[in-house]
């Protein structure tokens, strides 16, 4: 079984006590984490560690879990910059649903759904994200992306109600889940995605319910994200809320992650925090579709769970979730008008362990420690930006940026060495996402 041993780090764990290990060493074998602690104790106590297969030299960088970005929509990365300074319903129903129906009728979904995933891929690695979760078509091509990009990842179908065919495709996402649920070694775990209350009727999101709580797989789907999303539903649900006709319908008796959760009342909270249903939070898409801002500051408070995340390349325009921890951390500072509102080591949590538990995989990631997976990203402090140093988790939300990511450990393998990755043609990613993104758009 291959070793690998980080050594001299500043090593953040994300642990239960906040521990940040000065001149820390983390040994690895195979996919787990299987010690952590001071360098000269590691390394001096158990001698065996410093023949592992492998040993980085960290001296001057930062260990950090994998951070997880928990919303995205991969593939969307051939849609970047085509459909900008929208509101949401007129970007959906004008740009994307109209070239996400080229893609699905013109018999390239499957080509272009992997490349667009392979890109996105490509673009969260190398900005430190080692596990996301993903809703998009065609998501056998997605997963298969997701796989031989060595990342870690929550693939689902996207399910749109108004198709002709919906029944059926929900159907043959529900054999997906049978089929590739525990793939690549347990890297990636599956889930079910009704797009949303407004796209989805409650037929079809009663037998997605029954379906998830036979697989024992959550529901990933959008919540209350717009104005105009919450009028439409209670015009047509005699005043209630779509949290509210969800939780009527059952959905949330199945573990649910909603992404963005931006207008809610006093009940819909309720009903989150006693369904521990996980809110993620789109900061920057939220903000780039005027949507609001959803008052994430409260959740925190009253319990429910929170992760962050980026949302597709087509709202955001970008994967970066070293830039998403930022963002989340001043927007609610000025949207409560309080500096102490969303503190650095709150946003960090929200990005990496907190995001875990929106994934209901906080037993294997979020934290570096023994038992975990070995996700773990480097960031290289050696920058004028990132000096002096006098707080390293600070620095992390405040200035750090994706290029400051040196390597990526995702279980237990280096996909990214020196910023180079180990395993992926990224010349040949770009161009093949290139030509898709051309046939899709018609640009």
């Amino acid at each position: 079984m291959s070793t690998l041993l980080i050594q001299h780090a500043t090593v953040v764990t994300m642990n239960d006590q906040r521990e940040v290990i000065e001149d820390g060493a983390i040994f690895i074998e195979g996919q787990c984490i299987k010690a952590v602690g001071k360098t000269p104790e590691l390394v001096g106590e158990r001698s065996q560690l410093a023949a592992a297969s492998e040993v980085i030299d960290a001296t001057d960088m930062v260990a950090l879990p994998g951070l997880v970005n928990v919303h995205t929509h991969a593939a969307m990365t051939l849609m970047r910059g085509y459909a900008d300074d929208m509101p949401l319903m007129p970007w959906l129903r004008e740009k994307i649903w109209p070239a996400e129906m080229r893609m699905l009728e013109n018999g390239f979904a499957e080509e272009a759904v992997y490349w667009g995933t392979m890109l996105a891929c490509v673009e969260m690695i190398r900005s430190g994200t080692t596990c996301f979760n993903d809703m998009y078509h065609t998501f056998h091509a997605a997963t298969q992306a997701m796989i031989d990009a060595g990342i870690r990842a929550c693939p689902s179908g996207v399910l749109l109600g108004f198709l002709p065919d919906a029944p059926q495709r929900l159907e043959k996402a529900i054999d997906f889940c049978r089929e590739m649920n525990g793939a690549a070694a347990g890297r990636i775990k599956v889930m079910l995605a009704p797009h949303a209350l407004y796209t989805v009727e409650p037929p079809l999101l009663r037998r997605v319910r029954d379906a998830a709580l036979e697989l024992g797989v959550p529901i990933h789907t959008h919540l209350q994200e717009t104005r105009e999303e919450m009028q439409q539903i209670a015009e047509q649900y005699n005043g209630k809320s779509a949290i509210q006709v969800m939780n009527d319908i059952g959905v949330f008796d199945a573990p649910t992650l909603a992404a963005h959760c931006v207008y809610v009342s006093d009940a819909d909270i309720d009903i989150l925090r006693a369904k521990r249903v996980a809110v993620a939070h789109n900061p920057t898409s939220n903000l780039k579709l005027a949507s609001g801002i959803a008052p994430i500051v409260r959740y925190l408070k009253e319990g429910v769970l929170v992760g962050i995340a980026t949302d597709g390349a087509a709202s955001n325009n970008d994967l970066d979730m070293v830039e998403e921890m930022r963002l989340a951390a001043l927007l609610h500072k000025v949207a409560t008008l309080d500096p102490t509102a969303l503190d650095a080591y709150t946003a960090l949590e929200l990005a990496t362990r907190r995001g875990a538990e929106c994934l209901r995989r906080e037993t294997e990631i979020g934290q570096i420690a023994p038992g975990f997976k070995a996700d773990i990203v480097l960031f290289d402090f050696r920058a004028p930006h990132l000096t002096p140093r006098h707080n390293v988790i600070s620095h992390l939300v405040y200035a750090a940026r994706a290029s400051d990511v040196h390597t990526v450990i995702i279980d237990g393998k280096v996909v990214l060495r020196h910023r180079e990755f180990t395993q992926i043609d990224v010349e040949k990613v770009m161009a093949e996402a290139s030509h898709y993104a051309a046939l899709m758009t018609g640009q």
